[in-house]
Order: C-alpha cells, then structure tokens, then sequence
C-alpha cells in the first residue's frame, strides 16, 4: 500500500464509516435547522431557484438520514461479509462526495440548480455500488436487498431532483424517499432492536425473551410495504388510510414482541423501542391526516415518522455504535439520555402546532431548538470519541 494511502487508513476518523458520517451528518444538521429556523423568520434565503421547502425535505431525508445510512452500513456489513471495512482515501473520498453534495445546493444560486442537482445526486448512486460490491465480494446474498433499498434510495433522491426542477415541488418522490428509509428501519431495527434486548435480558437472567424472527415478522412488513406504496401513488384517499392503519396495527403487534418495557433501567436500550413505537405511530398519524385532514395536518403527521422514527432511531444507533466502537461502555449517562429527550419533546412540540395552530411559528422554532440542542449534544459528547483511536 502506498504511504499516503496507508497513513490515510490509520488516520482514527478514516477508520470506521460511522466515524466521519456520525460526526458529519449530526454537524451538518445542527447547521441546516439553523438555517432553516432563520430561512422561517426571513434573516436569509436558501436555494431560491431550488425552493426553501423542497430543500428542507431534501437535506433530512436524503443528507442526513443518507449519511447516517452510510456510516451505519460501512460499519455493520464487514461483520455480515467478514470483509475488512472500507477505510482511509476511499473512505475520505465517500464522505468529501457527501459533503459536496450539501455545498452544492446551497450554491445553487451561484452554479445553477441543475449543476448543483446534477452533483449532489453523485453520491447514493455511489455509495449504493459499494454496497453492492461488498455484499457480493462477500457472498452475503441475504443482504442483497439492503443494496437494493440504497440503490432505491438513490433513484428516489434522483426523482426527487427532477420533481423539484420541473414540477417546482417534490411530491411523490418525497413520499417514496421515505417509504425506503421507513423499510431500512424496519429492516434494520427488525434486526437489531431484538437483538440487542436479548442479549441485554438474557444477562440479567430473563427468562421473557423477544420473539424470533418469524411469519409474522413478514408479514408486517410486507403489509407495511404495500401500505407506503398504496400511499407513495395514492395518498389522500381512504382505501390507502385503510392501508396504513392495518400495516400501523401489525407494525404495533410486532414491536410489543420484542419485550420491550423491561429494558427501562437501561436508556440506550429502552430507546430502541421508543424509536421504533414511532413507526406504527406514524402509520396511524398519516392515516389519520388522510381522514380527518382539518384536525391532523399531514405535515404534522408526517414529522412522526421523520422526528419521531427516523430522527430518533438514527440517533439510537449514533450513540449506541459509538460507544460500542470505541470501546466505551454500553450504557447512556445523563448527556446521553438528554439528547434522546431533547428529540422526543422535539417531536411533542412539532405535533402540537396541529392542536394550536396560532403558536405555530413559536413551536416550530422551539421544536427545531429542541433539535438543534440534541445533535449540537451528540457533537460536543461523541464528537471526541468519533474523531480519536478507539480506548
């Protein structure tokens, strides 16, 4: 191995892939609710010829949440290949891809929407070809379908893109963006929330233990599936309402199996399922803005999954993979458990805007506070133990 290449490779944050994407994703947002929150109060524009909105949509689902995927997954599918993980110059060369992608909206006004689109759409179809290319060198073909869920994320980041440019808002594509990372948490969670409770119950004795994987495992998930795609194509209809709510019942039925209650004394494990819950909670919260529209607005509703599932599970997984990868103890201390409060009142204050639409502008700003305080939390507390050797 050449030198630079080699010392690249021993640099502690080019190490692992959730040390520059944790760290990187949980910066990047702390900046863009900043920036969002001051777009709100008219201190500044961001991205006029890509729209304030459509960017907002875009840097959550498809910024953040891609680049937790990506630190996540460059983590774990060594251990599901035995590969070596990807680390140094490659890894320095996925994460500088990201990072331009995020300079590149916001520069849109200087190089032109399509350029900035054109570049930031580079980095999922990328990343969607390592995967695949690990998971085959590796001969794990179970986990083929998470390389198809990336490769669908990044065609729906592309739609996404395309919507904005010619229909001047993204719709569909935003939905079917969220339909993917909704079946990566199901996926993923479906793996590791029970496993993690096992091991956590079996060591202290518990004799009730989370159910295995099973038919009905697959079941919810596929209700789930045909739910968010019924929602993707036809979403303010009420045979789609009805969809949402039997996949929201059987995710509901699915979460009680992994015994979770019993994990309280333990937050980093308690709030894996705390997460979770938001995935059926969302199914009903959705289902319910299709029926009764004027009482729950979809924007609200749809923050249940976004604030509620995806926010909080990625962040779940930030600290947890944190600590367990450098060597930390698998427990969350008071700072911890601060962050994870800090997103679910987060959560509580964006839904409340449904309940007082007069305060709306007020909430909004307290909710994304609350949102700014838990990832500026993450930084400053594991910002450290991310960017130095494991102890």
């Amino acid at each position: 191995m050449p030198r630079d290449r080699q010392s690249l490779a021993h640099v502690p944050i080019l190490t692992y892939g959730f040390r520059p994407f944790f760290l990187g994703g949980a910066v990047w947002v702390v900046l863009a609710m900043v920036l969002w929150i001051g777009a709100l109060a008219g201190a500044w524009t961001i991205a006029p010829g890509y729209g304030l909105i459509a960017w907002h949509a875009h840097e959550f689902l498809f910024g953040y949440v891609g680049a937790i995927a990506t630190g996540f997954l460059l983590t774990a599918i060594p251990n599901w290949t035995g590969r070596l993980p990807v680390r140094g110059g490659p890894l320095l060369a996925l994460f500088v891809l990201w990072a331009i992608g995020r300079v590149a909206l916001l520069a849109s006004p200087l190089i032109g929407v399509l350029p900035a689109v054109g570049v930031e759409s580079l980095f999922l179809p990328v990343f969607a070809l390592v995967v695949t290319r690990e998971v085959v060198a590796g001969r794990n073909w179970r986990n083929l379908k998470t390389a198809l869920l990336v490769a669908l994320l990044a065609l729906g980041n592309i739609a996404f893109h395309a919507e904005v440019v010619l229909r001047g808002e993204a719709s569909y594509s935003l939905r079917a963006g969220a339909t993917v990372i909704l079946m990566l948490i199901m996926l993923v969670g479906g793996r590791i929330v029970p496993s993690f409770t096992r091991n956590w119950l079996a060591r202290r004795g518990a004799t009730t233990l989370p159910a295995p994987f099973g038919p009905f495992d697959i079941f919810s998930m596929v209700a789930a599936a045909l739910a968010l795609v019924l929602w993707t194509a036809i979403p303010d209809r009420w045979p789609t309402a009805v969809g949402l709510f039997v996949a929201g019942l059987a995710q509901l039925r699915r979460w009680s199996r992994w015994t979770g209650p019993p994990t309280w004394p333990e937050p980093l494990v308690f709030v894996l399922h705390v997460a979770y819950l938001f995935v059926p909670l969302g199914f009903f919260a959705v289902a319910a803005s299709i029926l009764w529209p004027s009482a729950l607005p979809f924007s609200a509703a749809f923050h249940v999954w976004t604030v509620g599932a995806m926010t909080l599970m990625t962040l779940a997984v930030m600290t947890r993979a944190s600590r367990g990868h450098t060597g930390r103890a698998l427990t969350a201390g008071p700072a911890t458990q601060a962050i994870y409060l800090a997103v679910i009142l987060a959560v509580a204050t964006r839904l409340a805007v449904a309940l007082a639409p007069q305060l709306t502008g007020s909430l909004l700003t307290i909710s994304g506070s609350l949102w700014i305080l838990a990832f500026a939390g993450f930084v400053v507390f594991y910002g450290p133990m991310l960017s130095r050797h494991a102890r």
